[in-house]
């Protein structure tokens, strides 16, 4: 595993429910999408002892989230609200590997944006897909 789980400088804003599932941003790559990882733990698993579908939207969501907040403004990095969410689950992600989230902008303007974003294994299997709508929240 990677010790890039414990830099603070990879980990920006980070909320209750990331420290809780442990997941690490990077908003550094220079193609400006937000990426979302996390080290699945036997804890991330359900009964059947792959990632459980709800930490698989999260990921996802918090992508987009990100994606969008870098978008409108990287500087200030401005909250972005879901307006509408999908997720597509495409294969299963067990215990011990990586998982990756990466949240892309397809289009919108200056009130809504769409989003979508892509969840692959080490391998680059993909897991799930996700679309959404996401709103800035206004500042002030």
């Amino acid at each position: 595993m990677n010790s890039a789980r414990h830099d603070p400088e990879l980990r920006i804003g980070e909320t209750g429910t990331q420290r809780l599932i442990g997941w690490v941003t990077d908003t550094g790559h220079p193609d400006g999408r937000a990426r979302v990882w996390l080290d699945i733990t036997p804890d991330h698993t359900n009964r059947h002892g792959v990632l459980h579908g709800g930490i698989i939207a999260t990921l996802l969501d918090s992508a987009c989230g990100i994606s969008g907040s870098m978008h409108v403004d990287k500087a200030t990095m401005p909250p972005m609200l879901s307006v509408s969410f999908t997720t597509q689950f495409l294969a299963a992600a067990t215990s011990g590997s990586r998982v990756t989230a990466i949240g892309t902008i397809t289009g919108g303007g200056k009130r809504t944006l769409f989003i979508g974003a892509e969840l692959t294994d080490e391998q680059g299997t993909l897991i799930a897909t996700s679309t959404g709508v996401y709103k800035p929240v206004r500042q002030g």
